[in-house]
């Protein structure tokens, strides 16, 4: 399937590994030219070099920095167009679900916490719509959870969090589809992959975890990146040039609320 993606600038926050690294690659290829982004500038640098290696330097741009500082988004952006002139897809994969668990959270971590899931997407995308206002073209696309739609025994905060992120992109759809820009939302369920939290339980009690799996998802496995990958590159593209304002669960069959 053509998913005329091919030429395309793409934005992603927080892609140097796990689900952002396979939203980049995924992209790239469709033959769309990605800007992988991260906080480590080893990992960073590491991860684009591996990517220019494979897709070309043409499809391919680097950028270290953190992403929940306004002023170093508007430096991504500036980058991004002095490379390849403007941006057609926004994709927001910063987040975390680490929090502090039970009823108190604590002022400091709900900050944390907003900042790191909520407000850095925001951030990402005010900064990039007026671009994608005014050329009346172009996506949104939001990494969001299940814990943002669905009580699932998920930290207060991160659930909180991620709802708002999900309220966020639906109100958005409505305001700006009049001007021909989509906004969908992509909530994953439990994903596998190295350094990830998963990771560390599964090796700290793998038989407790595959009963959670037996008992709460109906696939009984975890999700790979690749798996979400492809839904955010979907939403993306011109084959989901109906789609607004969408929450699109990838989870195995976890929540049980309609979808």
């Amino acid at each position: 399937m053509n998913l005329g993606l091919d030429g395309r600038v793409i934005v992603i926050s927080g892609s140097t590994r796990g689900i952002g690294h396979a939203i980049a690659e995924a992209f790239l290829a469709e033959g769309a030219r990605v800007t992988v982004t991260g906080r480590t500038p080893g990992t960073a640098d590491a991860t684009s070099t591996a990517l220019t290696s494979k897709y070309g330097s043409d499809h391919v741009l680097g950028f270290v920095g953190d992403l929940t500082e306004r002023a170093v988004v508007s430096q991504l952006l500036d980058e991004v167009r002095a490379r390849w002139g403007h941006i057609d897809h926004v994709v927001t994969n910063i987040g975390s679900g680490r929090s502090t668990p039970g009823v108190v959270v604590g002022d400091a971590e709900w900050e944390r916490v907003l900042a790191l899931n909520f407000r850095a997407a925001v951030t990402l995308i005010e900064a990039a719509l007026p671009e994608l206002l005014a050329a009346k073209r172009g996506s949104i696309v939001a990494v969001g959870s299940i814990a943002g739609i669905e009580t699932i025994g998920a930290p207060l905060a991160y659930g909180a969090a991620k709802a708002a992120l999900t309220h966020y992109i639906a109100g958005l759809a409505r305001l700006a589809g009049p001007s021909g820009i989509r906004a969908n939302t992509v909530a994953p369920g439990n994903v596998l992959f190295p350094g990830g939290s998963w990771a560390e339980r599964l090796a700290g009690d793998r038989a407790a975890v595959q009963t959670m799996l037996d008992r709460e998802v109906a696939l009984a496995r975890f999700g790979t990146p690749e798996e979400i990958a492809a839904a955010v590159v979907f939403l993306a593209s011109d084959q989901a040039s109906f789609i607004t304002g969408s929450c699109l669960v990838v989870d195995g069959g976890q929540t049980r609320s309609p979808k």
